[in-house]
Protein backbone atom coordinates (compact mmCIF):
# COMPACT_ATOMS: atom_id res chain seq x y z
CA UNK A 1 0.00 0.00 0.00
CA UNK A 2 2.96 2.23 0.36
CA UNK A 3 5.20 1.31 -2.56
CA UNK A 4 6.40 -1.72 -4.45
CA UNK A 5 9.33 -2.67 -2.28
CA UNK A 6 10.29 -4.08 1.04
CA UNK A 7 9.52 -2.38 4.31
CA UNK A 8 11.79 -3.84 6.95
CA UNK A 9 11.04 -3.28 10.60
CA UNK A 10 13.84 -3.71 13.11
CA UNK A 11 14.03 -4.55 16.79
CA UNK A 12 10.52 -5.78 17.51
CA UNK A 13 10.39 -7.65 20.78
CA UNK A 14 8.03 -10.35 21.87
CA UNK A 15 4.60 -9.05 22.81
CA UNK A 16 1.44 -10.50 24.24
CA UNK A 17 -1.08 -10.19 21.47
CA UNK A 18 -4.81 -9.86 21.39
CA UNK A 19 -7.16 -10.56 18.53
CA UNK A 20 -6.96 -7.80 15.88
CA UNK A 21 -4.48 -5.83 17.99
CA UNK A 22 -1.10 -7.42 18.49
CA UNK A 23 2.12 -8.70 17.06
CA UNK A 24 3.75 -11.69 18.66
CA UNK A 25 7.43 -11.64 17.83
CA UNK A 26 10.64 -12.16 19.70
CA UNK A 27 13.89 -10.41 18.95
CA UNK A 28 15.17 -12.50 16.06
CA UNK A 29 15.51 -11.10 12.56
CA UNK A 30 12.22 -11.73 10.80
CA UNK A 31 10.60 -10.65 7.56
CA UNK A 32 6.89 -9.93 7.66
CA UNK A 33 5.68 -10.63 4.13
CA UNK A 34 2.29 -9.01 4.07
CA UNK A 35 0.43 -6.00 2.76
CA UNK A 36 1.41 -2.84 4.61
CA UNK A 37 -1.61 -0.90 5.83
CA UNK A 38 0.23 -0.13 9.03
CA UNK A 39 -2.16 -2.09 11.21
CA UNK A 40 -0.99 -4.52 13.93
CA UNK A 41 -1.47 -8.14 12.95
CA UNK A 42 -4.22 -10.15 14.53
CA UNK A 43 -2.48 -13.13 16.10
CA UNK A 44 0.55 -14.08 18.12
CA UNK A 45 2.62 -15.94 15.59
CA UNK A 46 5.73 -16.84 17.52
CA UNK A 47 5.51 -18.54 20.87
CA UNK A 48 7.67 -18.44 23.96
CA UNK A 49 9.71 -21.43 22.80
CA UNK A 50 11.56 -19.07 20.44
CA UNK A 51 12.81 -16.80 23.20
CA UNK A 52 16.16 -18.47 23.72
CA UNK A 53 16.69 -19.64 20.16
CA UNK A 54 16.01 -16.43 18.29
CA UNK A 55 17.83 -13.53 19.96
CA UNK A 56 18.89 -11.14 17.28
CA UNK A 57 16.63 -8.67 15.53
CA UNK A 58 13.34 -8.75 13.73
CA UNK A 59 12.62 -7.24 10.37
CA UNK A 60 9.35 -6.80 8.55
CA UNK A 61 8.78 -6.53 4.84
CA UNK A 62 5.91 -5.81 2.51
CA UNK A 63 4.72 -8.51 0.20
CA UNK A 64 5.42 -8.92 -3.46
CA UNK A 65 1.77 -9.38 -4.24
CA UNK A 66 0.54 -10.89 -7.46
CA UNK A 67 1.17 -8.56 -10.40
CA UNK A 68 0.20 -8.58 -14.08
CA UNK A 69 2.36 -10.70 -16.43
CA UNK A 70 5.98 -9.73 -16.05
CA UNK A 71 5.50 -8.70 -12.45
CA UNK A 72 4.99 -5.00 -13.23
CA UNK A 73 2.34 -3.00 -11.37
CA UNK A 74 -0.58 -1.60 -13.31
CA UNK A 75 -0.04 1.99 -14.45
CA UNK A 76 -3.12 3.09 -12.51
CA UNK A 77 -1.63 1.62 -9.32
CA UNK A 78 1.59 3.59 -9.71
CA UNK A 79 -0.22 6.91 -9.32
CA UNK A 80 -2.67 6.04 -6.56
CA UNK A 81 -2.12 8.09 -3.41
CA UNK A 82 -1.25 5.93 -0.40
CA UNK A 83 -3.65 5.46 2.48
CA UNK A 84 -0.85 6.29 4.93
CA UNK A 85 1.42 9.20 3.98
CA UNK A 86 5.07 8.22 3.79
CA UNK A 87 6.06 10.83 6.37
CA UNK A 88 3.38 9.49 8.76
CA UNK A 89 4.42 5.83 8.76
CA UNK A 90 6.88 6.25 11.63
CA UNK A 91 4.11 7.58 13.87
CA UNK A 92 1.82 4.69 13.03
CA UNK A 93 4.57 2.10 13.51
CA UNK A 94 5.36 3.69 16.88
CA UNK A 95 1.81 2.90 17.94
CA UNK A 96 2.73 -0.78 17.63
CA UNK A 97 5.25 -0.52 20.48
CA UNK A 98 2.60 -1.51 23.03
CA UNK A 99 2.25 -4.83 21.26
CA UNK A 100 5.97 -5.28 20.58
CA UNK A 101 7.50 -5.29 24.03
CA UNK A 102 7.76 -1.51 24.14
CA UNK A 103 9.94 -1.30 21.01
CA UNK A 104 8.53 0.30 17.86
CA UNK A 105 9.27 -1.27 14.46
CA UNK A 106 11.66 0.66 12.23
CA UNK A 107 11.43 0.65 8.44
CA UNK A 108 14.00 -0.07 5.81
CA UNK A 109 13.04 0.01 2.15
CA UNK A 110 14.43 -1.81 -0.88
CA UNK A 111 13.43 -1.08 -4.47
CA UNK A 112 11.07 -3.67 -5.93
CA UNK A 113 12.96 -3.50 -9.23
CA UNK A 114 15.97 -5.11 -7.57
CA UNK A 115 14.05 -8.29 -6.70
CA UNK A 116 11.13 -8.49 -9.14
CA UNK A 117 13.06 -10.78 -11.51
CA UNK A 118 13.95 -13.35 -8.84
CA UNK A 119 12.42 -16.80 -8.79
CA UNK A 120 10.84 -17.97 -5.52
CA UNK A 121 14.01 -19.86 -4.63
CA UNK A 122 16.28 -16.93 -5.48
CA UNK A 123 14.08 -14.63 -3.43
CA UNK A 124 14.28 -16.78 -0.32
CA UNK A 125 18.01 -17.29 -0.87
CA UNK A 126 18.46 -13.52 -1.00
CA UNK A 127 16.60 -13.13 2.30
CA UNK A 128 18.86 -15.71 3.90
CA UNK A 129 22.25 -14.82 2.45
CA UNK A 130 22.08 -11.10 1.65
CA UNK A 131 19.92 -9.91 4.53
CA UNK A 132 20.69 -12.54 7.16
CA UNK A 133 17.01 -13.17 7.83
CA UNK A 134 16.27 -15.88 10.40
CA UNK A 135 12.50 -16.05 10.04
CA UNK A 136 9.65 -15.09 7.74
CA UNK A 137 6.04 -14.19 8.50
CA UNK A 138 3.53 -14.15 5.63
CA UNK A 139 -0.19 -14.10 5.05
CA UNK A 140 -2.03 -17.18 3.88
CA UNK A 141 -2.61 -15.74 0.39
CA UNK A 142 0.96 -14.51 -0.04
CA UNK A 143 2.50 -14.82 -3.52
CA UNK A 144 6.14 -14.10 -4.30
CA UNK A 145 8.81 -14.49 -6.93
CA UNK A 146 8.75 -13.68 -10.64
CA UNK A 147 5.18 -13.69 -12.00
CA UNK A 148 4.01 -14.52 -8.44
CA UNK A 149 5.05 -18.12 -9.00
CA UNK A 150 5.47 -18.99 -5.31
CA UNK A 151 2.76 -19.36 -2.69
CA UNK A 152 2.68 -19.73 1.10
CA UNK A 153 3.28 -23.48 1.05
CA UNK A 154 6.36 -23.07 -1.14
CA UNK A 155 7.59 -20.32 1.13
CA UNK A 156 7.41 -22.71 4.09
CA UNK A 157 9.31 -25.37 2.16
CA UNK A 158 12.05 -23.04 0.91
CA UNK A 159 12.53 -21.38 4.29
CA UNK A 160 12.99 -24.77 5.90
CA UNK A 161 15.54 -25.65 3.23
CA UNK A 162 17.52 -22.47 3.95
CA UNK A 163 17.31 -22.86 7.71
CA UNK A 164 14.79 -20.08 8.37
CA UNK A 165 11.70 -20.22 10.52
CA UNK A 166 8.50 -19.47 8.61
CA UNK A 167 5.02 -18.70 9.91
CA UNK A 168 1.85 -18.36 7.84
CA UNK A 169 -0.93 -16.38 9.48
CA UNK A 170 -4.61 -16.12 8.72
CA UNK A 171 -6.08 -12.97 7.23
CA UNK A 172 -7.59 -10.36 9.54
CA UNK A 173 -11.29 -10.56 8.72
CA UNK A 174 -13.64 -7.64 8.44
CA UNK A 175 -15.99 -7.94 11.43
CA UNK A 176 -18.45 -5.45 10.00
CA UNK A 177 -21.41 -7.65 9.16
CA UNK A 178 -22.91 -4.89 7.05
CA UNK A 179 -19.72 -4.13 5.18
CA UNK A 180 -20.16 -2.39 1.86
CA UNK A 181 -20.19 -4.29 -1.39
CA UNK A 182 -16.59 -4.84 -2.42
CA UNK A 183 -15.71 -5.99 -5.93
CA UNK A 184 -17.11 -9.53 -6.00
CA UNK A 185 -15.11 -10.28 -9.15
CA UNK A 186 -11.93 -10.43 -7.08
CA UNK A 187 -11.33 -14.12 -6.44
CA UNK A 188 -9.14 -13.23 -3.44
CA UNK A 189 -11.95 -11.31 -1.76
CA UNK A 190 -13.18 -13.38 1.19
CA UNK A 191 -14.14 -10.61 3.56
CA UNK A 192 -10.63 -9.89 4.84
CA UNK A 193 -9.36 -6.45 5.83
CA UNK A 194 -7.52 -5.03 2.85
CA UNK A 195 -6.40 -1.80 1.25
CA UNK A 196 -9.24 -2.22 -1.23
CA UNK A 197 -11.78 -2.12 1.59
CA UNK A 198 -10.16 0.94 3.17
CA UNK A 199 -10.10 2.77 -0.14
CA UNK A 200 -13.74 1.87 -0.74
CA UNK A 201 -14.74 3.12 2.73
CA UNK A 202 -12.90 6.40 2.09
CA UNK A 203 -14.56 6.73 -1.31
CA UNK A 204 -18.02 6.63 0.28
CA UNK A 205 -17.01 8.81 3.23
CA UNK A 206 -17.75 6.20 5.90
CA UNK A 207 -15.11 7.24 8.43
CA UNK A 208 -16.45 4.93 11.14
CA UNK A 209 -15.87 1.98 8.83
CA UNK A 210 -12.42 3.33 7.91
CA UNK A 211 -11.48 3.47 11.61
CA UNK A 212 -12.72 -0.09 12.14
CA UNK A 213 -10.62 -1.37 9.25
CA UNK A 214 -7.45 0.53 10.19
CA UNK A 215 -7.81 0.13 13.94
CA UNK A 216 -7.29 3.90 14.34
CA UNK A 217 -8.66 7.18 12.95
CA UNK A 218 -7.60 8.09 9.43
CA UNK A 219 -5.09 10.94 9.35
CA UNK A 220 -4.86 13.07 6.23
CA UNK A 221 -1.46 14.73 5.72
CA UNK A 222 -0.77 17.78 3.57
CA UNK A 223 2.44 19.62 2.76
CA UNK A 224 2.02 23.34 2.05
CA UNK A 225 5.25 24.65 0.58
CA UNK A 226 4.11 28.04 -0.65
CA UNK A 227 2.31 30.78 1.26
CA UNK A 228 0.18 31.36 -1.85
CA UNK A 229 -1.30 27.87 -1.50
CA UNK A 230 -2.68 28.60 1.96
CA UNK A 231 -5.80 30.76 2.20
CA UNK A 232 -6.80 32.13 5.60
CA UNK A 233 -9.74 34.52 5.84
CA UNK A 234 -9.62 34.55 9.64
CA UNK A 235 -7.60 33.07 12.51
CA UNK A 236 -10.06 30.17 12.65
CA UNK A 237 -10.31 29.33 8.96
CA UNK A 238 -7.91 28.10 6.32
CA UNK A 239 -8.01 26.23 3.04
CA UNK A 240 -5.45 24.66 0.76
CA UNK A 241 -5.54 22.82 -2.58
CA UNK A 242 -5.84 19.06 -2.83
CA UNK A 243 -2.55 19.04 -4.69
CA UNK A 244 -0.88 19.50 -1.27
CA UNK A 245 -2.21 16.16 -0.01
CA UNK A 246 0.26 13.33 0.61
CA UNK A 247 -2.29 10.57 1.06
CA UNK A 248 -5.83 9.57 0.18
CA UNK A 249 -8.69 11.79 1.39
CA UNK A 250 -12.29 10.69 1.92
CA UNK A 251 -14.96 11.62 -0.61
CA UNK A 252 -16.07 15.20 -1.11
CA UNK A 253 -18.35 16.48 1.62
CA UNK A 254 -18.60 17.90 5.13
CA UNK A 255 -16.97 16.20 8.14
CA UNK A 256 -17.56 17.23 11.74
CA UNK A 257 -15.64 16.40 14.91
CA UNK A 258 -12.25 16.32 13.21
CA UNK A 259 -8.93 17.51 14.61
CA UNK A 260 -6.20 19.55 12.97
CA UNK A 261 -2.60 18.89 14.00
CA UNK A 262 0.20 21.35 13.32
CA UNK A 263 3.78 20.42 14.26
CA UNK A 264 4.00 19.60 17.97
CA UNK A 265 1.01 21.69 18.97
CA UNK A 266 -1.97 20.05 20.61
CA UNK A 267 -4.81 18.91 18.33
CA UNK A 268 -7.52 21.51 17.70
CA UNK A 269 -11.08 20.46 17.06
CA UNK A 270 -12.33 21.44 13.63
CA UNK A 271 -14.78 20.87 10.84
CA UNK A 272 -13.67 19.92 7.33
CA UNK A 273 -15.27 20.56 3.98
CA UNK A 274 -13.76 18.81 0.96
CA UNK A 275 -14.68 19.83 -2.56
CA UNK A 276 -13.24 18.93 -5.94
CA UNK A 277 -10.21 21.22 -5.60
CA UNK A 278 -9.65 22.26 -1.98
CA UNK A 279 -9.70 21.26 1.67
CA UNK A 280 -11.44 23.85 3.86
CA UNK A 281 -10.81 23.83 7.61
CA UNK A 282 -12.79 25.71 10.27
CA UNK A 283 -11.31 25.45 13.76
CA UNK A 284 -12.81 25.88 17.21
CA UNK A 285 -9.80 27.84 18.48
CA UNK A 286 -8.11 30.93 17.13
CA UNK A 287 -4.41 31.37 16.43
CA UNK A 288 -3.68 28.09 14.66
CA UNK A 289 -3.67 29.82 11.28
CA UNK A 290 -1.11 32.45 12.30
CA UNK A 291 1.87 31.81 10.01
CA UNK A 292 4.74 34.03 8.96
CA UNK A 293 4.92 35.57 5.52
CA UNK A 294 7.65 33.30 4.25
CA UNK A 295 6.94 32.05 0.75
CA UNK A 296 8.63 28.74 1.54
CA UNK A 297 6.46 27.42 4.34
CA UNK A 298 7.21 23.69 4.31
CA UNK A 299 4.13 23.36 6.53
CA UNK A 300 3.16 19.80 7.40
CA UNK A 301 -0.48 19.72 8.42
CA UNK A 302 -2.44 16.74 9.71
CA UNK A 303 -6.21 16.30 9.81
CA UNK A 304 -7.58 13.42 11.82
CA UNK A 305 -11.12 12.23 11.17
CA UNK A 306 -13.52 11.05 13.82
CA UNK A 307 -15.86 8.15 13.23
CA UNK A 308 -18.65 10.42 12.05
CA UNK A 309 -19.87 9.85 8.53
CA UNK A 310 -20.08 12.41 5.76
Amino acid sequence: MLSYGFRISLRIREANCRQNQGLGFCTSKFFQLTSFMVRPLSVAIIGENYNQRLRRRLVSSSSLQSKPPGGLPLLSECFRPPIVAKCDRKRVLSSWATYCGGVAPVEFQIEFSSVRHLSPRQFVEKLSKDYGVHGVVAGENYRFGYKAAGDASELLRLCQEYGMDAHIINSVMDKNQNSRDIDSRDVKERGQVSSTRVRHALAIGDMKYVSELLGRPHRLISLVNDQKELTSSSDKYMSFPKSCLLNLPPKEGFYEKCSVLLSDEKPVRCRIFINSTHIHVEMDEAGVCSFDNSEDLGLLLGIEFSESEC
